[in-house]
């Protein structure tokens, strides 16, 4: 199984971006799917997931910026980033929970200039 990532960059404070992750290899339809974050120097938290039947969790620091959503006929899951606070900068990183195994992609790097 592997997560791709990718959307990450430079934006200016109140900006926006979008963030996409495709799983693939044997996975189907993961069980969970989305994204944590870790800052320079700070333990990797969650940013928000989704399950498989739309569910959705955010942390109460992105709920209302952030949306997360997926296409689960590809296997892929998006970010879209709104209001981007330079507290919002670190790497990203997908996160995929399926049939009890936790897969993680390689980082997405986002940001954030005041």
């Amino acid at each position: 199984v592997q997560l791709q990532a990718s959307g990450g960059g430079l934006v200016q404070a109140g900006g926006s971006l979008r963030l996409s992750c495709a799983a693939s290899g044997s996975i189907f339809s993961a069980n969970i799917m989305g994204w944590y974050r870790q800052a320079p120097g700070k333990q990797r938290e969650l940013a928000a997931i989704i399950s498989n039947v739309g569910s959705t969790h955010y942390a109460d620091s992105v709920e209302g910026r952030f949306t997360i959503s997926s296409d689960n006929s590809k296997n892929t899951v998006y970010l879209q980033m709104n209001s981007l606070k330079p507290e919002d900068a670190a790497v990203y990183y997908c996160y995929a929970y399926f049939r009890g195994q936790t897969y993680w992609g390689q980082g997405t790097e986002v940001t954030v200039s005041s």
